[in-house]
């Protein structure tokens, strides 16, 4: 039993268990992604680090307190991504697809920066936005209660 325990705390303290909320968002095409809720600075910071793979339906969605200007740096993404820059009447106002990962040991210099302007930025798997017509001025459909 305590070989068990020993197990289990060695788990939660090398894990990122964060529970995340999960809201449906509609690209402009009629297409539902389940997103995970990005509304805290841990959570934010996180991202989807780590990540090996997202399906096209899935992704994350990051809230903020306003719209500005935001920066994304792409360390240990393992993944290529599209991130959607979102204002706060949920207009696209910028789509950069296929961002491109970074690996465990890609030096810092080396890693992807995404500037963007938004209240929200999507997170999708590489080429979903262009496949459901996520462009500058298409609506995203989603609601956040927190």
């Amino acid at each position: 039993m305590k070989k068990y325990f020993a197990l289990l705390l060695l788990a939660l303290n090398t894990c990122a268990c964060q529970t995340y909320q999960t809201i449906p968002v509609t690209l402009p095409d009629g297409f539902v992604v389940q997103a995970r809720v990005a509304d805290t600075p841990a959570k934010q910071k996180r991202g989807l680090m780590y990540i090996k793979h997202l399906p096209e339906n899935e992704g994350m969605l990051f809230i903020f307190e306003q719209e500005q200007g935001q920066v994304f740096w792409m360390k240990n993404t393992l993944i290529d991504l599209d991130m959607v820059f979102i204002d706060s009447t949920h207009t696209v106002t910028d789509a950069v697809s296929e961002v491109p990962h970074s690996y465990l040991y890609t030096p810092d210099d080396d890693v992807a920066y995404v500037p963007g302007y938004g209240q929200y930025v999507l997170e999708l798997a590489a080429k979903t936005a262009a496949k459901h017509h996520v462009v500058p001025g298409a609506k995203i459909l989603f609601t956040y209660e927190p």
